[in-house]
């Protein structure tokens, strides 16, 4: 038999040994985001959250969420990671929320099945990708001030303005 044949065997008997112990990364990340979510808002501030409910586990509920954005009314992104005993993942719950939803974060140690029950929320597109595992996790992550009545309204930042503009004026003279 020639040596041309034997390389090709052996070559693809290769490329199917090293196929069948090829495993897939149960990691996400932001390049699979980009990858399987690109769209442009359908309203001013549209934002899209990994939604899923009950899944198994984190990968599954990410890479198979339905790609809409979230209803007007919500503004923040809800994850509910539920665990055993060693931290391994029972299910897993993600959706659009409003705030009323995310006042109350972080981890119950037991549940009545004793579990342990993580929730938090976040503010920003598809930012719920991680579960939370943990208090360090477990929390309401913003990106702007929740309670908008003590920020200063276009028209009292004005009449502040003029007012400090007048006292430096008769100051100097």
């Amino acid at each position: 038999m020639e040596p041309w044949p034997i390389g090709a065997w052996v070559l693809l008997l290769a490329l199917i040994a090293d196929w069948l112990t090829t495993t897939e990364s149960r990691d996400f990340t932001a390049k699979d985001i980009i990858f399987l979510y690109p769209s442009t808002t359908p309203y001013p501030g549209g934002f899209k959250c990994f939604t899923c409910e009950n899944v198994t586990d984190n990968y599954d509920c990410n890479r198979w969420a339905p790609d809409v954005y979230c209803p007007r009314e919500t503004r923040y992104c809800y994850s509910c990671h539920k665990m055993d005993f060693q931290g391994g993942s029972l299910s897993v719950t993600k959706r659009c929320v409003a705030l009323e939803e995310c006042l109350s974060t972080g981890c119950t140690e037991v549940d009545h099945e004793g579990n342990k029950v993580c929730t938090a929320c976040c503010e920003g597109n598809m930012c719920n990708m991680p579960l939370p595992r943990n208090e360090t996790d477990a929390v309401f992550a913003t990106t702007s001030p929740i309670n908008h009545a003590s920020q200063l309204s276009p028209g009292l930042a004005a009449s502040c303005f003029t007012a400090i503009v007048i006292i430096l004026i008769y100051s100097h003279t």
